[in-house]
């Protein structure tokens, strides 16, 4: 019978070494049973600590961690109905993939006919039953990570934890793994926590993001709340491909930083006079200018400023490096920010 239950974490905060600053600090955070959390931020910001903490690979300095009603904040990770997949595969080479998948629960002594019954039915779920007698050197990168994420299924853990698990993958098969991942967060209905680096990934797979800096939660939301209403410059700069264009107080005589995602800048040329008298209006010249097919991205330095503004529009733009622009902000679409 598959388990799940939430994740607590009250105050936690971790030090590796007196006089450093914390790799984690004062991190309160509810995960609710069933969620798929994704703990996202740049290199060095905590979120593989705070996963770790979770799997009880470290301990916290401060603060205590609960699943369910069980507090495990000192417990050893066997004892933390938990299960991990970790960024590199970590496959038994000399193991077929059945065997890889069924290591753990032999180690468990649980019966034959329930290790057979566990395997199988995650081999349906990954489509990996063709390949049950195949060893890990004859599958593709795709096929490792989904053997790795069925041995983790196999264990029916209370909380699946994945610490970046798609960083090995080519582009294409990031894609389809994500997917994959959703999938089975969907089938399952477990409480999942993932970290990653990827901003595109945390926007597209998780329930809720908590984006993370310096150690320190700068905000917990559903996707498209952290999109639209980005808590402070840090997580407006970080989430979205590419940035939100931050403009200093002042630029719009307001004493606030203005934030602005790219598709809400249009892009007119300098000769047209009712784009130029439009409500926020800013001449600038193209700098580089990224044709990507469905859409383009417009680079443009503005005059008499040393900002570059990203505009995104659909499709070919008719742009080129040095021409003479006016770039026209949805005022509606801005956020402002206290500095």
């Amino acid at each position: 019978m598959r388990k799940e239950a939430g994740v607590t974490f009250r105050h936690v905060r971790k030090v590796y070494a007196s006089g450093q600053a914390p790799a984690v600090e004062d991190f309160s955070l509810e995960v609710s049973a069933g969620e798929f959390l994704v703990l996202v931020g740049p290199s060095g910001c905590g979120k593989s600590t705070t996963l770790r903490m979770v799997a009880g690979l470290e301990l916290p300095t401060e603060g205590s961690i609960s699943i369910g009603d069980r507090d495990v904040t000192w417990l050893p990770p066997k004892d933390r109905d938990i299960a991990m997949v970790f960024q590199n595969y970590a496959l038994y080479p000399h193991m077929t993939v059945r065997d890889n998948m069924a290591f753990a629960l032999k180690l468990r002594h649980v019966p034959k006919d329930e290790i057979a019954r566990r395997v199988d039915a995650a081999a349906e779920t990954l489509g990996l039953t063709p390949y049950l007698d195949r060893l890990p050197k004859a599958l593709s990168g795709g096929q490792r990570q989904r053997v790795a994420v069925g041995r983790a299924i196999v264990r029916e853990p209370a909380v699946f934890l994945f610490d970046e698990p798609l960083s090995n993958l080519d582009a294409k098969m990031r894609v389809e793994m994500r997917a994959e991942i959703v999938r089975l967060h969907h089938a399952l209905g477990a409480t999942m926590i993932y970290v990653t680096h990827d901003q595109t990934e945390a926007m597209t797979m998780g329930d809720r993001i908590v984006v993370m800096n310096a150690g320190r939660i700068q905000q917990v939301a559903a996707p498209m709340e952290i999109y639209d209403r980005p808590a402070n410059t840090f997580v407006a700069s970080f989430i979205g491909t590419p940035p939100m264009n931050l403009f200093p107080p002042g630029v719009y005589d307001l004493a606030r930083t203005v934030g602005i995602r790219p598709e809400h800048v249009r892009v007119a040329r300098a000769d047209d006079a009712s784009a130029a008298a439009a409500p926020g209006a800013q001449p600038a010249t193209a700098d580089i200018v990224e044709t990507l097919g469905s859409e383009t991205i417009v680079h443009a330095v503005l005059d008499g400023r040393n900002m570059t503004v990203l505009a995104r529009v659909p499709g070919a733009a008719g742009v080129a490096h040095g021409d003479r622009l006016v770039l026209v902000p949805d005022m509606s679409k801005a956020v402002t920010f206290d500095p």
